[in-house]
Formats: C-alpha cells, sequence, structure tokens
C-alpha cells in the first residue's frame, strides 16, 4: 500500500479534506444510508486494534450478497475480523453475520442459526454453488484456515472446507497465511465450479512486524514522516491456490501444475474469473499490492498462460506497479468488451483498463474522467453499475484511509474515514463524477473496505452494501428519480454448464444498443455481487432480443415480452419464470 508520491493536500471550502467534505447543499439524490431502517446498524466490524500497528488490522473484510434460500430475495452476508488476542486463542472472536431479507426493507441477523459466524480472522468471501445442487454455497477466507459453507437447502451451512480439501491450513503454529480475494469459474469447460484463492502475506505471529517495534528494525516504517505499520513490501508474499473440482464434494490444488501459484511471491488481493478476450472461456485477474497485477489467460484445454505484462494488465500507463486492491470488470462502451478498473492507493489513481476486446488493455484513467478527483483517496471496494437505468454502467468505488494517524495531520488534506466516489457514464468513453448531496448516501463517511452491488429491494434499481473497518455496515439503497425502464435476469445452467451459471455472457439488444452482461463470483474488494444480470433501458419499452453464450459453448436466443421484470431463463428452455413487483408473476403477461 505505497504512495506514488505525495500530492498537493485537497481541501473543500470549509476546509474540511476533500475526502471527508466537498459535499453540495442541493443536487440529484442518488442514494439514502437505509442501514439503521434495514437493521444493520447493532453489528460491527471489529479488526487489530484501533492503531492499526499490523496490516492485516488494516485491510478489512468483504461483503456477500446471496439469496441463500431462494425465495427470490438477495441476503447480506458480512465478513468480520478479528483481534491479535482471539487470533492466539486468548479472547472470544468476533462473529460474522448473516442477514435474512424480509421483502419490506428489513433485515434479520440469522447468523446463529445458520451456522456460518466463522469465528476466525475473515477477510473474504464468495458465493458460488460448488456442486450443483440449486443452492449458493460460500466460501470465507481468512488469515490462516478458511471455510467453505456447504449449503443444506434448509437456512443451515455446513463448513466442508477440510473434508473438500480447500481449508488453507497450511503454515504452523506461528506463521498463518493471509488468504484475501476469491473467485469461482469453471476453468475447464467441465460444468463445475473450480475455486481460486489469492494469497496476501505469510505472517510470523511471534515476530509479527509492528510498527514503532524499534527491538526488532521496524521503526522505519514511516508514512509521510510518522511511524505506522509495515508491508506489504518487505514482508514474505504468500502464494495463490487454483483448486480443480472433482464433482465429488472434493478439490485438488493444481497450483503449481498451471502456474498460477504467484511463484513471484506478490501480494495478492483480489482476484476474478472472467472472458476478457470473449472466446468463452474464464480468464483469471488477479490484483496484487504494491507489485505487478497477473492476467492468467484461458488456453481453452485446461491451461493458462501468463499474460500479465504482454497484455498490459501488469501496470499503469506510466510502466509502474500499484497499490491494486479492488477489482471492477465490466463493459462500459455497450462495445462487447470486459475493461477492468483497478483500486488503489491515495496520491495515486483508480486504474482503467480499456480492453481492445482481445484481452490487450490500455491504460485510460486520465481521459475518461476517473483519474484527477479520485487521487487523494484511498480506493478498495469498486463495481460497475447502472444506477440511473440509462443502459450505461457507471462506476462506484469505496474509500477508507489504512493508517487512522491521518486525522491527527490536517494539514495532509486527508481523513481516515471518507466518502464514496460515484461516477456517470456519460456514453462516450467518459465518466462525469456525481455531486455528494449533503445527508444523503454520497456523503455518508466510512473506512471502507469491501463493497457489494445488488437489486436487494427486487424493484430494478441496484444498491450497494459497503463493509467498513471497525464500525457498522453501510447499506445505501438507491432512490435515483429516473423513470426509466429495466430487466434482469437469473439464469440457470443446464447439465453442462454450472448451475448457477457463472461464467455466462448475456447480450441485450434494446433501441439500437447492445449491452453485455456477465455472471461472475468475486470481484470489487473481497466480496460477491448479485448473479442477476441488471440492464437499465432509459427509456425504450421493449427488448429486442436477448442472447445468451451459456458456458456449455450454447447459444441461445430469448424473447422477453415485457419489461421491468426479474426473468428466471433456463439453459434450453428460455424463459421459465418472472417476479413482478417483488412477487412471483405469469412471465408472459
Amino acid at each position: 500500500m505505497t504512495n506514488a508520491g505525495q500530492q498537493t493536500a485537497v481541501f473543500d471550502s470549509q476546509h474540511r479534506p476533500i475526502t471527508a467534505g466537498g459535499f453540495v447543499k442541493t443536487g440529484p439524490i442518488v442514494f439514502i444510508d437505509a442501514t439503521e431502517k434495514a437493521g444493520l446498524s447493532k453489528w460491527r466490524n471489529v479488526t487489530g486494534t484501533p492503531e492499526k500497528r499490523v496490516i492485516i488490522e488494516a485491510k478489512g473484510s468483504g461483503v456477500c450478497l446471496l439469496d441463500y434460500d431462494n425465495d427470490g430475495w438477495l441476503d447480506i452476508y458480512l465478513v468480520n475480523g478479528s483481534t491479535p488476542e482471539a487470533l492466539v486463542g486468548k479472547a472470544p472472536s468476533p462473529h460474522a453475520a448473516l442477514f435474512h431479507n424480509n421483502h419490506d426493507g428489513t433485515f434479520t441477523d440469522v447468523t446463529a442459526s445458520a451456522g456460518v459466524a466463522n469465528d476466525r480472522w475473515g477477510t473474504g468471501c464468495v458465493v458460488g454453488d460448488y456442486d450443483n445442487d440449486g443452492w449458493p454455497d460460500l466460501y470465507v477466507t481468512n488469515v490462516g484456515a478458511s471455510r467453505l459453507y456447504h449449503n443444506n437447502h434448509d437456512g443451515t451451512f455446513t463448513d466442508v472446507a477440510a473434508r473438500a480439501g480447500v481449508a488453507l491450513d497450511e503454515g504452523s503454529a506461528d506463521v498463518v497465511t493471509d488468504h484475501t480475494g476469491a473467485t469461482f469459474g469453471d476453468y475447464d469447460g467441465d460444468g463445475k465450479l473450480d475455486l481460486f484463492v489469492a494469497g496476501y502475506i505469510d505472517l510470523d505471529l511471534k515476530n509479527a512486524p509492528l510498527s514503532g517495534l524499534k527491538s526488532a528494525g521496524y521503526d522505519f516504517c514511516q508514512y509521510r514522516g510518522i511511524q505506522v505499520m509495515c508491508g506489504p513490501r518487505g514482508l514474505q508474499g504468500a502464494h495463490d491456490h487454483l483448486f480443480h473440482n472433482n464433482g465429488d464434494g472434493t478439490f485438488v490444488d493444481v497450483s503449481n501444475k498451471l502456474g498460477v501459484e504467484g511463484a513471484t511471491g506478490y501480494y495478492g488481493l483480489d482476484a476474478l474469473f472472467a472472458d476478457v478476450n470473449n472466446d468463452g472461456k474464464p480468464d483469471l485477474l488477479v490484483a496484487n499490492d504494491s507489485t505487478p497485477n497477473y492476467l492468467y489467460m484461458n488456453q481453452g484445454n485446461g491451461t493458462f498462460k501468463d499474460l500479465s505484462y504482454e497484455s498490459g494488465f501488469a501496470l499503469n500507463g506510466d510502466g509502474r506497479e500499484a497499490a491494486n486492491m479492488g477489482l471492477a470488470v465490466g463493459d462500459y462502451e455497450n462495445n462487447g468488451h470486459l475493461s477492468v478498473v483497478s483500486t488503489t492507493f491515495s496520491d495515486d489513481y483508480p486504474i482503467l483498463f480499456r480492453n481492445d476486446g482481445r484481452g490487450a488493455f490500455t491504460d485510460v484513467s486520465y481521459p475518461s474522467g476517473i483519474a484527477q478527483s479520485s487521487i487523494p483517496f484511498v480506493k478498495f471496494g469498486d463495481g460497475f453499475l447502472d444506477y440511473d437505468n440509462d443502459g450505461w454502467k457507471d462506476l462506484f468505488i469505496v474509500n477508507g484511509h489504512v493508517y487512522p494517524q491521518v486525522d491527527q495531520h490536517s494539514e495532509w488534506g486527508q481523513s481516515y474515514a471518507q466518502r464514496p466516489l460515484l461516477y456517470h457514464n456519460l456514453g462516450n468513453g467518459k465518466f462525469e463524477l456525481v455531486p455528494a448531496v449533503e445527508g444523503t448516501g454520497l456523503a455518508v463517511l466510512t473506512v471502507g473496505r469491501g463493497a457489494a452491488f445488488g437489486d436487494l429491494f427486487n424493484n430494478g434499481k441496484i444498491d450497494v452494501v459497503i463493509n467498513g473497518l471497525d464500525g457498522a455496515p453501510v447499506l445505501l439503497r438507491n432512490v435515483n428519480p429516473d423513470h426509466h425502464h429495466w430487466v434482469e435476469i437469473k439464469l440457470v445452467g443446464g447439465p453442462k454448464s454450472p448451475r448457477d451459471a457463472v461464467g455466462t455472457t448475456v447480450y441485450l439488444t434494446a433501441n439500437g444498443v447492445r449491452q453485455r452482461g456477465d455472471v461472475l463470483s468475486g470481484g470489487s474488494y473481497l466480496s460477491s455481487n448479485d448473479m442477476r444480470v441488471h440492464f437499465g433501458l432509459g427509456d425504450t419499452d421493449k427488448v429486442d432480443q436477448v442472447e445468451i453464450h451459456w458456458p456449455s459453448g450454447a447459444l441461445e436466443k430469448v424473447m422477453l415480452p415485457a419489461v421491468d421484470r426479474i426473468y428466471t431463463i433456463t439453459e434450453g428452455k428460455g424463459v421459465t419464470g418472472a417476479m413482478c413487483s417483488g412477487k412471483p408473476c405469469d412471465p408472459f403477461h
């Protein structure tokens, strides 16, 4: 998390750091803070000590959106951290939380009855139906052993990580690995979801690099002249893991065999399976902190080729590695190509890697308009979302510093808790920053980390859930005043595709515009989004065609009879269900 170079401090008219200010009195209200009304405000993230003396105390945790009980409504899973005392068994561990959607704008904490408290130092989570039984399962990454929660179909889960072979409890009693971003994807096309897990650092608990610990030589770790935690540079990087799904409830580690173990020991924070060269096979993106990114291109025969540098994804446009953290993937230009945004540290810009369709990337951060205004922020979770349903994907970035000491130095123009950033897509390759209106969701301050994006209220508007460090989560409900039309599609794979359709690409044509949406597992920062594919339609009330490229290789064209609905499409069967105004309805009337 090193900074690229100290920038001039930026303040607003009231001399507040721009990261905690810059608000306007009036303007369009896009999001409201619905956290308390939704019933989420009593749960708290607890991660390490307030001083953040070790780097794992500052990385935070992710959030996953999943319909765990298959009632058609998204539920929320919030990963929690822990404390040094709890990590060595000297204190109880903070709990993760599963909140059930009550269909009325509120959520109920069902963690205990569901059996998903984790009780370990949690980092990330990812959703995927790994056994193709039609129920979403949940993988939770931890500092130390991780968990695979198998969905029991009755509102409960069972941790089967050890039996499945994905616990990642390697190491010793003294040295633990910080496992971070995870992603499910069917890399070899056998119809079963495989699992990739990024590794950050190997941490020696007895000789942890505590900030200011002169006896161990760690008093040299500084940020702008003050002592802070060390890392990640100078620490031992951890290896990554790719697990092949055997189809019998177990996995086998094929990382070394396929050359995706991260032999260079870079500091992996997030990962995502996504088809970036349009050949129908999921490629593998890995965001590395303070080191070059990885791009492993799927060769279509069960192997990968490392094209990190050749593709342009390893470094930014200046040929420099960045403190890469979160990954947003989407077709923001409506040209059929998946571009990528990698979030970064302060004094640096988030990198918009524009994809030419062949998996060759160009850094267009400055000409696109997302660079300059975001430089003072420490950027983590991110996602492409069409917040106003105009048919063009916008960009949302969650922010929060890693050094609490910045609040003691107002002259730096930085704050520990920071506001999010929303960039509106202008439809010409450029974005425009949406003003943060006082008292609205864009003015909420949080030490933001993980973020997940999805339609929590089944009303066709994409909402945001943020897992902040050492505080309550934030639910930003989308209340944008537009009256644009939309459709959402829940995909169900056939016998040769993953049941939850991860890896499917959908093209929707309406009013002369062809949009692309992908079913992805993971992304943002340590998080997992709504797997239903969402399309804004603007003012048009007709969909001309939906073209679905299934993981099995099948191509299916479907007509949607109406708009403003959530459709279920099953491979080979077309439309098999619909929800209207949050309730099941006849899909053809």
